[in-house]
This record gives C-alpha cells, sequence and structure tokens, in this order.
C-alpha cells in the first residue's frame, strides 16, 4: 500500500504557485516547497516525479490565473472587448510580475514554436467586426497591436515604466487608432504607405 501523503497534489500546487509569484520560479525547490509546507521533501517527490513536473503544473496554474484576468476585465464592460484583452494583459504583469515573467518572458529557444491561430481567433474575429477587415490583416493587425501591448506590459513587469490604468487606457487608444488608420483610412485607399 502506497504512503499516505498529508497534502493534496492541489495544496503542493498552490504553495508552489505561491513562492513562484512571491519570488519567481528558480526560487521554487524542492527544498523550499518543504520548508513552506513544514514538511521533508519525500511527500513531494511522492506525488510528483520530479520538480519538473511540478514546475509545468505550476505554469498551467500560471496560466489559468492569466485566463482568469482575461475573462474578468473583457467580462465587465470597462473597455471594448479587444482593449480590454490588452489591458488585462498590462494589468496581469503589474500585478503577477513574476508570473507574468514565467509564462511571456522566458527563454522559448527550446521550445517548438506553435501557430497561435485557435488561441487568438476571438481576437482576430473581434478586429474583423469593428474594422471590416479580411482575416489576413485582421492579423497583422493583432500582431502589430500585441507588440505594442507586450512591450508595455514588460516594462512595467520589470519596474521600468509604472504607468497607471488611466494613461495605459489612453496609449492604447492612440495605438489601435493608428493601426486603425493605417488598416482602413487614407493609405488603403489610395496605395500610399
Amino acid at each position: 500500500m502506497p504512503p499516505k501523503f498529508k497534502f493534496s497534489k492541489d495544496e503542493m500546487i498552490k504553495n508552489a504557485l505561491e513562492i513562484t509569484r512571491e519570488s519567481g520560479i528558480s526560487a521554487l525547490t524542492a527544498r523550499a516547497l518543504a520548508a513552506r509546507l513544514g514538511c521533508s521533501v519525500k511527500p513531494i517527490f511522492g506525488l510528483f516525479q520530479n520538480m519538473e513536473e511540478l514546475h509545468q503544473e505550476v505554469m498551467h496554474a500560471a496560466q489559468q490565473r492569466y485566463q482568469n484576468y482575461l475573462q474578468e476585465d473583457m467580462s465587465k464592460d470597462q473597455y471594448p472587448p479587444y482593449k480590454a484583452s490588452g489591458m488585462a494583459y498590462i494589468r496581469f504583469a503589474k500585478e503577477e510580475p513574476a508570473l507574468f515573467k514565467l509564462l511571456f518572458m522566458r527563454d522559448r529557444s527550446d521550445e517548438r514554436v506553435t501557430e497561435q491561430g485557435e488561441e487568438v481567433r476571438p481576437l482576430i474575429e473581434l478586429i474583423q467586426k469593428n474594422t471590416g477587415l479580411d482575416e489576413e490583416d485582421a492579423y497583422l493587425f493583432h500582431l502589430e497591436m500585441w507588440v505594442y501591448v507586450h512591450g508595455i506590459a514588460t516594462m512595467i513587469a520589470t519596474g521600468y515604466l509604472q504607468w497607471d490604468t488611466e494613461f495605459v487606457s489612453k496609449v492604447l487608444t492612440d495605438a489601435y487608432i493608428g493601426l486603425k488608420y493605417r488598416y482602413c483610412g487614407k493609405e488603403k485607399k489610395d496605395g500610399s504607405n
């Protein structure tokens, strides 16, 4: 009969996520988690094959937390839905900088890059609905907007910027209007760049 542990897998993941939120993923070690739980490392390795498995579970929990930010901000009606997605991304960077860095600023050179088609499809459809652009142009519009949003979020997560929500909202509106003009305005009509 396998040993019975006093901590569940979910409790360990929750505590591992808290360590990561406070100090980053590099601080998440078996010893740090055991100290937080007040136990030896044995229960950790009784529930997880290795620390890599635990790190993957923390990554999944961080992703779920980010999704909660998105859902919350997009359902508030404080901003139009597309803008709300960018505002949520930046708010996540500000309020959860260690998790933001884990999800969006880690070295991905060894990861297999996958197309984000299904993940961003709802955002592409919002752009199409709001601008009348075809799918290809809406996707390019989104990529350009996302680079801008990611830059702001990264600078906030690293402490480079201290922008308040009102100013972030203003600059996102300015960027959106500029891109809308570029893709739908004068340049598109007369062919100039």
